[in-house]
């Protein structure tokens, strides 16, 4: 039974980046310096300082990975070629300071904060609600607050991450709703999934999407009936990072369709976002075109917790430097800037 409309989150308006800013830093880029064309370097470099509201960029000096968890009844169909309660394993590893993670973010000089505050189990979105309206809605409100924090506390970059088994079904089965894609084309083999396994994964995506199409409509309703805490959270920590103009770094299936619906749900949060990287995943690719987000990596990787963003941060942080010494020997050589 799907619940009646209940008042949702308040989104505050998102203000665009200094557009301006950054279409500037791109012209003086595009002049380059002799031998030295970077690509698209300069296009990441020329929204970093877009971002920034700076004449040039600079790389992030205090990233932070945002990596939430959750249990998805969903996993018990049997969806995943890990074990349901694989994720209680990753989870641990997490709060330990282990994990594809914090590898990844000591090598981009970035921290790991975990959040694990939704206990309980989802239902099982083929055939019940994942959560109740106030469940979703308290969801979203947390992942606001947290970036709040976040941003509070000098963070200048946020990286999106999530663990829990079925993550990528969830996934499937919200991009398929809401851009009204048919399930066996919004589905991806996910943790390496055989073709049993797809064929369950199918069903589920596909019971789930039947049973939220007459909501297709309502993000807020669709979240709470075939999402879960980790996505809502996570639509809240995206939208609201991007009214308090900081900017997202993004990757995997879950975060990139919790950034679609944070956009859809407060327009403008997609200029405040780049992507790290790009899976197989169909619903992130979906999600990545209608951002209209190029990847500045393509590692193919569906590792998750926020691993394929964090392995992406040094490039971002690259860009940025190569950047502003390009910009730096140009001002020095040229006539001053139009103002």
């Amino acid at each position: 039974m799907i619940e009646p409309h209940l008042a949702g989150v308040e989104f505050v308006p998102v203000q665009s980046p200094d557009l301006g800013r950054a279409r500037n830093v791109a012209r003086l880029l595009a002049r380059s310096v002799p031998g030295r064309n970077l690509g698209r370097l300069a296009d990441i470099g020329a929204w970093v300082a877009g971002v920034q509201g700076a004449s040039t960029p600079a790389p992030f000096a205090h990233p932070r990975a945002v990596v939430v968890a959750a249990r998805h009844g969903v996993a018990q169909r049997g969806v995943s070629a890990w074990e349901p309660d694989a994720g209680a394993t990753l989870l641990e590893q997490l709060e330990a300071g282990a994990g594809p993670a914090h590898i990844a973010a000591r090598a981009a000089g970035a921290s790991v904060r975990v959040v694990d505050e939704f206990d309980e189990v989802t239902g099982a979105i083929d055939v019940e609600p994942a959560m109740s309206a106030q469940q979703c809605a308290a969801a979203i409100a947390r992942g606001m607050e947290v970036a709040d924090h976040e941003v509070d506390s000098g963070t200048d970059l946020i990286i999106p991450g999530n663990v829990g088994v079925g993550d990528t079904t969830v996934a499937a089965a919200v991009y398929g709703t809401l851009t009204r894609t048919e399930p066996v084309k919004a589905i991806g083999r996910g943790s390496g999934i055989n073709d049993e396994v797809w064929k369950v994964k199918v069903a589920a995506i596909r019971d789930a999407m039947f049973r939220a199409r007459t909501i297709a409509d309502d993000v807020e309703r669709v979240l709470a009936e075939i999402s879960g805490p980790d996505m809502a959270f996570l639509v809240g920590l995206i939208a609201q990072s991007a009214a308090r103009r900081t900017p997202v770094l993004i990757d995997a299936a879950l975060p990139s369709v919790a950034a679609y619906a944070a956009e859809r749900l407060a327009p403008g949060t997609k200029r405040w976002c780049i992507a790290g990287g790009v899976s197989p995943e169909p619903a992130h690719i979906g999600c990545l075109q209608a951002l209209e987000l190029t990847p500045v990596l393509a590692l193919d990787m569906t590792t998750g917790q926020a691993a394929g963003a964090l392995a992406a941060l040094p490039q971002v942080n690259m860009a940025a430097e190569m950047a502003a010494e390009a910009l730096t020997q140009l001002r020095a050589t040229s006539r001053p800037e139009p103002r």
